[in-house]
């Protein structure tokens, strides 16, 4: 659309990106922010950063992401699934791409160029994705980019279980137990993802040719992208690690989407609507309790069922100690 700005939204499980393409399909403003799951606040406090872009013009707008549906629901703009939105991002920018690996917050994705293309993606847990890394981190009372920075010493790396985050944490706190350093922890965590990725997505099928890395995790992170680099033998001529790699699905939405022309005036609007939109379709419970009347009535009638307690120090005889 000539003098249109062209947006795209990715509202994923754990983080927006807006990005802003003009007729030229130049990008003019990208911004990755984590929404803490407050996708309205998040989505206006965007729209205001690119607000110096607007000047009266008009827009084409798409959203995508696996939180970005409801969100273009109620905001009546297109929605793009996610992983078309990456692969036309990906056709668009890089062509030369021949598989495409994307980390996401909760999610991740391989997709095979060929004929046909092959889109794969988990859907039905976490393990291996930003999300698990989160977690993985805040056992070694770090977040991911400390993750990455011990990583960086490690010596050694440990299997450790990537599918079930529970199972990871118990093999993770068993090394620290028995003396592992962080540093190894912290690498073999970044290799336990891409065990994940490429057992659970690619499932036997080579991941060949030229090979785009992308998404948040693997934009941010050197030392996982170096782990999937060494574990798929890939050569330098393979690699593809594009400048803003964390944002190519808002980019595919931004660029190819099929939005509508919409002013800046009128989104301000649409948004301004968002009003209760986190809370959109929860179910609310009854009160346990009516009035104080009804907690006063609830505590002092189990008030006299309490256990009696004593000081320790006036007690003889045996006792059970737990712990």
């Amino acid at each position: 659309m000539q003098g249109v700005l062209r947006v795209g939204v990715d509202a994923g499980s754990t983080t927006m990106k807006m990005v802003v393409g003009n007729e030229k399909n130049q990008i003019v403003f990208q911004e990755y922010v984590r929404h803490a799951s407050d996708l309205k606040n998040t989505f206006c406090f965007l729209l205001a950063k690119a607000g110096a872009l607007w000047d009266n013009q008009r827009m084409s707008i798409s959203i995508t992401g696996s939180s970005g549906l409801g969100l273009a629901n109620y905001l009546q703009i297109p929605f793009m699934q996610e992983v078309v939105a990456c692969g036309q991002a990906v056709k668009l920018l890089i062509p030369q791409t021949d598989t495409a690996v994307e980390i996401g917050g909760e999610d991740a994705k391989i997709i095979y160029f060929g004929s046909p293309v092959e889109h794969r993606m988990n859907s039905a847990c976490a393990g291996g994705t930003g999300a698990f890394l989160d977690q993985m981190a805040a056992i070694l009372n770090t977040d991911t980019a400390g993750l990455n920075e011990l990583a960086k010493g490690h010596k050694r790396v440990y299997p450790i279980a990537s599918r079930c985050g529970v199972f990871a944490k118990t093999d993770i706190q068993a090394l620290l137990n028995e003396g592992a350093a962080k540093e190894d922890v912290a690498a073999s965590v970044f290799q336990a993802v891409v065990c994940q990725i490429i057992g659970s997505l690619a499932q036997g099928r080579p991941i060949t040719g030229k090979v785009a890395l992308l998404g948040g995790p693997l934009h941010f992170l050197p030392v996982l992208r170096q782990r999937f680099i060494k574990t798929l033998c890939l050569t330098e001529e393979q690699i593809v690690i594009p400048e803003n790699a964390h944002c190519f699905a808002a980019i595919g939405a931004a660029l190819t989407g099929q939005g509508e022309s919409i002013s800046a005036a009128e989104l301000y609007n649409r948004a301004a609507s968002l009003t209760g939109f986190n809370n959109a379709g929860a179910e609310s419970l009854a009160p346990l309790f009516g009035d104080e009347n009804e907690y006063r009535h609830f505590a002092d009638r189990h008030r006299h069922r309490a256990v009696p307690r004593r000081a320790l120090a006036t007690y003889e005889g045996k006792a059970y100690l737990g712990i």
